[in-house]
């Protein structure tokens, strides 16, 4: 039914996250980890994604653990809605540690030109919208790793903390969040999404600035949502300053969406249905072209 398909692609891994699912042997999950990489990059161009591919490789193959990583990617490609058409698992004995593996995939997508988001709607006045995260998600785990050194065992990692309501496993291990069919259903209520930006690796300091034009600002307000418990568990136990936290996690926002003003009630009404908690988190204003959080 479109009038200019145009075909969107995405690549990416789950970084050293990995590497907390081998310490649990808990694999069932990072596979939503690598289809959330790749599909939200296409969603955030306007995208929706139509197959994946996932590549693992490992020291040994053992089957029962790759069937558990599988499971993963279908389960992120049923949530998103795309069809998973193949992958490769390549064994490297000698070269990887026979119980290492590494996981990464690819997306390719389908937009209609004209509902492409590419920023150039984008005004002094736009509501930005933030989508709350499910954690720390896919970004940051080398520092994750580097704070929790001492309790990078499946026995540390399986210590429960009333602060987190959970294990420190469960809270690091927490799937990705997907955010296809939120940025969908704002599309299907008719609102134009006028700039999109994927909070990954860089935090907002990076990612936020690639959704502005030249002559505006984003303006964040780090009070206007909840912070997950495990930001400030983390920035007290590794002495973090805040900016870097802010440049190197999502601190609870998974994606930051800007629309016309008036459209924002009507786009979070979307995205709660969709099944998805949304904030206004600040707005667009005429400046420098960059971030600012206060």
């Amino acid at each position: 039914e479109m009038e200019e398909p145009v075909l969107l692609s995405g690549t990416d891994g789950c970084g050293t996250k990995v590497k907390l699912a081998i310490i649990m042997d808990k694999h069932d999950t990072i596979g939503i980890d690598a289809v959330a990489m790749c599909v939200n990059d296409i969603a955030c161009a306007g995208g929706e994604p139509l197959f994946f591919l996932d590549y693992i490789a490992c020291g040994k193959n053992y089957p029962e653990k790759i069937a558990d990583i599988v499971k993963g990617v279908a389960e992120g490609c049923l949530q998103s809605e795309a069809a998973l058409i193949g992958g490769e698992t390549a064994e490297h004995p000698g070269l990887m540690p026979e119980e290492d593996y590494d996981l990464a995939g690819f997306a390719v997508g389908v937009c209609d030109k004209k509902d492409m988001i590419t920023g150039e709607s984008l005004k002094a006045g736009d509501i930005l919208i933030g989508l709350a995260s499910t954690g720390v998600h896919s970004n940051g785990f080398s520092l994750v790793r580097k704070v929790f050194e001492k309790e990078l065992t499946k026995e540390g990692l399986n210590t429960y903390y009333d602060e987190l309501g959970k294990t420190l496993g469960e809270t690091l291990l927490a799937p990705t969040r997907i955010y296809v069919k939120a940025l969908k259903a704002v599309k299907e209520v008719g609102v134009k999404i006028h700039a999109c930006s994927h909070i990954t690796g860089g935090g907002f300091y990076e990612n936020v600035p690639r959704m502005l034009t030249d002559g505006v600002q984003a303006v964040i307000k780090k009070d206007s949502y909840p912070v997950p418990p495990i930001f400030g568990m983390m920035q007290k136990r590794g002495d973090i300053e805040e900016k870097v936290m802010y440049n190197t996690f999502n601190m609870g926002i998974g994606m930051v969406v800007a629309v016309d003003a008036a459209d924002a009630g009507k786009a979070m009404e979307a995205m709660r249905a969709a099944g998805d908690t949304s904030y206004v988190i600040g707005s667009v204003e005429a400046g420098e072209k960059g971030v600012i959080l206060c």
